[in-house]
């Protein structure tokens, strides 16, 4: 099976903080394996941009170190990463004042696609884009890129948006969840709105219950700064849990065109119920296993925040009245292990009798660490004896199913970098969609926080803690996923 690349525009990527750890592991490796497969026409540039005073030779070789360590088998061929560092280049920038703009003004080609990768805190977006402006390096067909997190609430959130609004229109805003990246996230939308199957038992009457679950097996040591402030509320809930519940929960767009997939995502979000306290489970790992602890990793002995939170929500709209759905989310589990479960009712009378069994369709979307889709069917079970039911699985992995089409299929940083370039925003958050977030997310942890509430803890690399299960077996469900 061969892959279709669809070529793009000769374009000037700057990666601000390009000498940093995001770069280095993630865009910078992204953008050799697209040199490597084609993606990368003639006179396209790769400019990083730091405060750091490097020449372009020392650029080059510690971006040739990054690409061995990050870029897979690829980067063993040396002609390629000699091909992608030709390149390269590099400039030292001050964010705040004015030294090495003009430099970087230099670089810039006229009439190319001009994409501002902001690979750096969030506190220096609005002075790279004051700069940017100010220096006249922006046309029609600039872009620019900014991580998360898009705010810590509601209020910075909108400071960010309206600071970035002074200076870029929002189409050419990209606000970049790789989650949202991933090929498995992507083929949800393909199997709900491609496939008769589905789409006409995608509601209440017929689903029982989702489940959203992102694990993570790594603490957060290396991290703690950050994670002390932002919490797995702030950090997961908000932003990827967010959006995977969007495209499950969405109506189907009129097409397949950013608005109007964004649009129905928003709809989602203003769609969701406020969280009751007993249905929201804190968690804080504790010492296990030759693991640390949360507070020790984080050097705060009294720290109330969590590494670990499940949540029973309600999206308040006539598809989905009364079906929960279960999110998931913590740091020092059992395994890493990112999923969603959509649990299909009982039928609603079974012929065989109660010795045949009660069983459930359940369709299994894999996210990490191996990509694929599962469809678990009822069937008699082989043998003599009477009839039996067991459910037994659709299964398609992508590298089996596909092969080794399946298995080279581009990782996000890549597809969205190529979309950014394209000027594709479908799989990137608007503005509104970023307020709605906050706006509902907010009154939660202010809830926790007036409340007291305390992180139960639980041991390093269990499955968290067991009100999270209690949570669930109050209504007569179960987790899925980490190991059960």
């Amino acid at each position: 099976m061969v892959s279709r690349i669809i070529p793009v525009e000769t374009f000037d990527l700057v990666v601000f903080g390009g000498t940093g750890d995001l770069a280095r592991r993630k865009i910078l490796p992204a953008l050799f394996k697209r040199y490597c497969s084609g993606q990368m026409p003639e006179g396209s540039q790769v400019i990083g941009a730091a405060r750091s005073e490097l020449t372009e030779e020392q650029y080059r070789a510690s971006v040739a170190e990054a690409l061995r360590e990050f870029a897979g088998d690829a980067a063993q061929d040396v002609a390629a990463v000699s091909g992608f560092c030709d390149h390269l280049h590099y400039v030292a920038v001050d964010a705040r004042g004015e030294s090495g703009w003009g430099d970087l003004a230099a670089l810039l080609n006229e009439g190319s696609v001009r994409a501002f990768y902001f690979s750096v805190g969030p506190g220096v977006y609005s002075d790279l884009a004051k700069g940017l402006k100010r220096h006249g390096l922006t046309e029609a067909n600039t872009r620019i890129v900014v991580e998360k997190p898009f705010g810590h609430d509601l209020e910075t959130a909108q400071k960010l948006n309206q600071e970035l609004a002074q200076y870029f229109d929002e189409s050419q805003i990209y606000r970049i969840d790789h989650y949202l990246g991933k090929e498995t996230v992507q083929n949800l939308m393909a199997v709900r709105f491609g496939n008769m199957l589905f789409e006409p038992l995608w509601n209440a009457q017929y689903i029982d219950h989702i489940q959203i679950t992102v694990a993570e097996s790594v603490g957060v040591a290396g991290r703690g700064e950050y994670y002390e402030r932002s919490g797995a509320m702030r950090d997961m809930v908000q932003n990827h849990l967010m959006q995977l519940l969007c495209l499950i929960a969405m109506e189907p767009p009129s097409q397949f065109e950013p608005d109007a997939v964004r649009d129905e995502k928003l709809k989602v979000i203003r769609a969701l119920d406020t969280v009751a306290p007993h249905h929201i489970v804190r968690g804080q790992y504790t010492a296990a296993d030759g693991a640390d602890s949360y507070r020790e990793d984080v050097d705060n002995p009294r720290s109330k925040t969590e590494s670990f939170i499940a949540l029973k929500c309600q999206v308040n709209n006539w598809r989905w009245a009364g079906t929960p759905f279960y999110l998931r989310t913590g740091k020092r589990l059992s395994e890493r292990d990112s999923e969603i479960t959509v649990m299909f009712k009982d039928t609603p009378h079974s012929i065989f009798g109660d010795e045949a069994g009660r069983h459930r369709n359940e369709l299994n979307i894999q996210l990490q660490p191996n990509e694929g889709i599962t469809l678990k069917v009822t069937i008699k079970e082989p043998g003599p004896g009477g009839m039996r039911l067991v459910d037994v699985p659709l299964d398609m992995s992508f590298a089996e199913a596909l092969g080794p089409k399946g298995q080279g299929a581009a990782d996000a940083y890549e597809r969205l970098i190529m979309d950014v370039i394209r000027g594709n925003q479908t799989l990137f958050m608007r503005d509104d969609e970023v307020e709605a977030a906050w706006a509902w997310t907010d009154p939660i942890i202010r809830g926790w926080e007036a409340r007291g509430d305390v992180p139960k803890p639980y041991d390093a690399f269990s499955f968290g803690p067991d009100d999270a299960a209690l949570m669930m077996r109050r209504d007569g469900r179960n987790w899925r996923g980490l190991g059960k």
